[in-house]
């Protein structure tokens, strides 16, 4: 990477090496991985319903996400003060952007809802209470937390991929939701300190405390993902 993407964090792991600059700092703002994750939470609460799954709400919730979470989040998040990813785009190009993927998520979100599980609204409300929250830095900053971050984004997630197998909240929900909470915990709380450190510099001691770090996140991403794919798999 050459020195002016060092601000923008154009260095981190998950940032392609290739391609113009603004394509890999567009990919990078999109945070694929933890795209990935969030999704995979989704299809690890549909996984864990009871009885006859419902594999078209399966891929439906999980546009849902890819679209509202990787898409319209992130835009969000960009234009929050302080969000080197967005120096790239205008606030505008930004603003589109995030309409871009909030609208047809929200939705689809709301077509399924209203199709198959009416309880499904109520937590699409509390998603995107905190979406706006959390990434706009609302309230003061209040909600955007790692706690809070991995209530929204780990928990939430897979009792909405549950409820909208039975529209009803069970026991498996809870228990996958608190898998969600813990491996989102752990990515937020690792996440800060790497991207701090990537974008210090290259000296000895953060490039190895930043590669520890980078070794957690991509384990986490890993353990969600593989999760998510084993129960696909035992359905199936």
């Amino acid at each position: 990477m050459d020195g002016e993407e060092g601000p923008t964090r154009g260095n981190e792991w998950y940032v392609p090496k290739f391609g113009p600059r603004r394509f890999r700092l567009f990919v990078g703002m999109t945070f694929i991985p933890y795209t990935l994750m969030n999704v995979s939470y989704v299809v690890t609460g549909s996984m864990l319903a009871p009885g006859v799954l419902h594999w078209d709400r399966v891929i439906g919730i999980a546009a849902v996400y890819l679209l509202s979470v990787g898409v319209g989040a992130h835009a969000l998040d960009a234009l929050a003060p302080n969000k080197p990813w967005g120096a790239f785009l205008s606030r505008r190009q930004l603003e589109a952007l995030a309409v871009a993927g909030l609208t047809p998520g929200l939705a689809l979100g709301l077509f399924l809802a209203l199709s198959f599980a009416p309880w499904l609204i109520a937590v699409g409300c509390i998603e995107l209470f905190f979406l706006l929250a959390y990434n706009l830095e609302l309230f003061g900053s209040k909600f955007h937390s790692e706690g809070w971050f991995s209530f929204s984004w780990g928990f939430l997630p897979v009792v909405a991929g549950y409820v909208l197998q039975t529209d009803s909240l069970g026991v498996p929900a809870l228990a996958g939701g608190l898998f969600g909470f813990a491996t989102a915990y752990i990515e937020a709380n690792a996440s800060r300190p790497y991207k701090a450190l990537r974008m210090r510099g290259a000296d000895p001691v953060s490039a190895e405390l930043s590669a520890r770090f980078e070794r957690v996140l991509k384990g986490v991403v890993a353990s969600a993902l593989l999760l998510a794919a084993l129960l696909v798999l035992y359905r199936l």
